[in-house]
């Protein structure tokens, strides 16, 4: 089947006004260009107008209260954002299930608070630490990043988190520690995928990264998005955003941190070490062995209108380009 590609976006496929209508400004560009740039208000976040509800159930109210006080998204964004009921209704959450719409159908008994976080490994400060306390003196931030999934289609969501790195900093990492492991919760009578006969993964799920892109400024933990705490099937209450990498390094519900020596393993590459590499940098370059990966498709679209663009290297992020300097990032994929 033919799929013919959709003209370049204009101001009339921008995520309609109620979704962001408090916090959205147009700059008028030149006639040449054609094209509207978003500018975001820098004091009111992303609010997807009824959608996304109200807070979710048992959210504290210290965490409420942080989520309305975090800062709006600073930087000027060029793309429309992906509508509230698309990012939370087409997920890859394997420990709810396997369909895109699994994690939202299945994650309803789900109870993400309260919630602790286990730091170990080559740190001063290891612990187990609530998420009160990991949050504790913390400004959270609004980020509005890309993500694209290894599967070829993206999003441009408003996450609310934080640096990673002032994370890791308060527990004084030692001169050993190389990566940083991440594994997620492993609660099967609340995750059914995890009770799943067809899963093929050994359970808990399993993510890593070297100390330098852990540390990196983009690199975050999100604890919110679109305004509100996490829903469930997005990864509550913790998770990690790496906005240059493959959707699949950025894990959810995040139980414990471990600072290493050598490079942890990771639960895709293990499954299928010749499809998914640790690294998963974003790279339309080195197509996926059943898939290429030069074009992706930014959802929403459908198969009548199919908004299928151009994928960039490092997801557009080339702020990242000298973490691998001189590495051969065909063969470290």
């Amino acid at each position: 089947m033919l799929i013919r590609k959709k003209p370049q976006l204009t101001e009339a496929d921008v995520t309609p006004e109620a979704i962001y209508r408090s916090r959205r400004k147009f700059m008028q560009g030149s006639l040449a260009l054609g094209a509207s740039v978003l500018l975001p208000s820098l004091n009111v976040l992303a609010k997807p107008s009824q959608e996304a509800g109200e807070f979710q159930p048992n959210t504290p109210q210290w965490l409420k209260q942080q989520l309305r006080d975090a800062q709006a998204n600073q930087q000027i964004i060029n793309e429309p954002l992906t509508p509230y009921k698309n990012v939370t209704q087409y997920n890859n959450f394997y420990e709810f299930g396997y369909g895109k719409s699994d994690p939202a159908d299945e994650s309803g008994d789900f109870q993400p608070f309260p919630w602790q976080v286990q730091i170990g490994g080559e740190v001063a400060k290891a612990g187990t630490y609530h998420l009160e306390d990991l949050l504790k003196g913390i400004t959270l931030e609004e980020r509005i990043y890309r993500l694209r999934c290894v599967e070829a289609w993206s999003m441009v969501i408003p996450w609310i988190g934080f640096p990673l790195s002032t994370l890791l900093k308060r527990f004084e990492p030692t001169s050993k520690a190389k990566y940083v492991a991440f594994t997620t919760l492993e609660r099967p009578e609340q995750m059914p995928g995890q009770n799943s006969l067809f899963s093929s993964i050994d359970w808990p799920y399993v993510e890593g990264l070297r100390i330098d892109e852990a540390m990196h400024p983009l690199t975050m933990i999100a604890v919110g998005l679109y305004g509100k705490t996490l829903p469930n099937q997005s990864g509550a209450p913790f998770r990690l955003v790496v906005p240059w990498k493959y959707g699949f390094k950025s894990i959810k519900s995040i139980v414990k941190i471990e600072l290493t020596e050598k490079q942890p393993p990771t639960t895709w590459s293990q499954l299928a070490p010749h499809e998914y590499g640790f690294y998963a940098n974003v790279n339309p370059q080195v197509d996926h062995p059943r898939w290429s990966q030069k074009e992706e498709r930014r959802l929403p679209s459908g198969l009548l209108s199919p908004n299928i663009i151009p994928t960039r290297r490092f997801n557009g992020y080339d702020e990242v380009a000298s973490l691998y300097q001189g590495m051969d990032l065909a063969r470290y994929y």
